[in-house]
């Protein structure tokens, strides 16, 4: 009996889950239907439970009435894990294989899809300055949180995290002082204003949006595992679409084109480290 009213319970909480997203989606124009559904039922169940509402519904009533709330819950969605250097293993393999064949190009323009807070920006940043590959770099951030872009914009993050950022850096390949790239101030890390001069930050949707721009390398690192398989091709495709031929794919360490109807579009680069390259013509 008890089994079969959990089962119930969790029958009508996934009715009412669709029908927020669907709300959502209609009032403000975010689309989060085809997230995984595991991560949005959690991040909304805390939220109802945070905020001591009654039912998903309320909440849903809560959202399409109160512009403050939603905003509240769009910062629940949105994917903002992310820290300086992060999986410094990426980072060294980038710089010791990537590096190389960038260099040899006249001009290169990266795309960070889903850039979140800006950490993995920055970081990107800092090893082109440190490879001479700066200065003949374009870099695109984009997201679509706004106040998550903002903060990337400002560049401004807790003192408490340094310690970790600089491990990171160094196990990255790091080749200077990571102290040398910011300014602590009180309880905060201001990173240095040199390395804003070739970043773009602007608002995107992978899941609503089309080709941002043609790159040669897109950097989208755990983002794909909060979507299921339909969106994943989906945002694959918009990747595909936006490379150069021969250009760098790079994912997750948990992500991976290998169940996606993308995978004749790229060759393996790095796979241990989640680096593919879109296929020439004649590949």
């Amino acid at each position: 009996m008890l089994e079969n009213l959990d089962t119930y319970k969790q029958e009508n909480e996934d009715i009412e889950i669709s029908l927020l997203l669907e709300g959502i989606y209609l009032k403000y124009g975010y689309d989060f239907r085809d997230y995984s559904r595991a991560h949005i039922k959690r991040r909304i169940l805390k939220r109802m439970l945070e905020e001591n509402l009654e039912s998903i519904s309320s909440m849903q009533y809560k959202i399409l009435y109160d512009k403050s709330f939603f905003h509240k819950v769009l910062g629940d969605l949105s994917i903002n894990v992310t820290e300086m250097f992060r999986d410094p293993s990426f980072y060294n393999e980038f710089r010791e294989k990537v590096v190389p064949i960038l260099k040899t190009y006249p001009f290169v323009k990266i795309w960070h899809a889903g850039c979140s807070s800006g950490e993995e920006v920055y970081s990107m940043a800092i090893l082109l300055k440190e490879e001479g590959l700066y200065e003949q770099t374009q870099i695109y951030a984009t997201d679509f949180n706004n106040e998550v872009l903002k903060k990337a914009k400002e560049g401004i993050y807790s003192v408490d995290d340094i310690k970790k950022y600089t491990y990171n850096y160094q196990k990255s390949g790091g080749k200077n002082s990571f102290s040398d790239y910011y300014t602590a101030k009180y309880n905060s890390v201001i990173m240095d204003q040199a390395l804003k001069k070739k970043i773009t930050f602007a608002d995107h949707n992978l899941v609503t949006d089309g080709i941002f721009a043609e790159v040669n390398v897109v950097i989208c690192r755990n983002v794909l595992i909060y979507f299921n398989g339909e969106l994943q091709d989906k945002v694959l495709d918009l990747f595909s679409d936006s490379l150069c031929n021969g250009g760098f794919l790079c994912l997750g360490s948990r992500e991976s084109i290998k169940n996606s109807n993308n995978i004749d579009k790229f060759k393996e680069f790095d796979y241990s480290e989640r680096i593919y390259r879109k296929k020439y013509g004649n590949d």
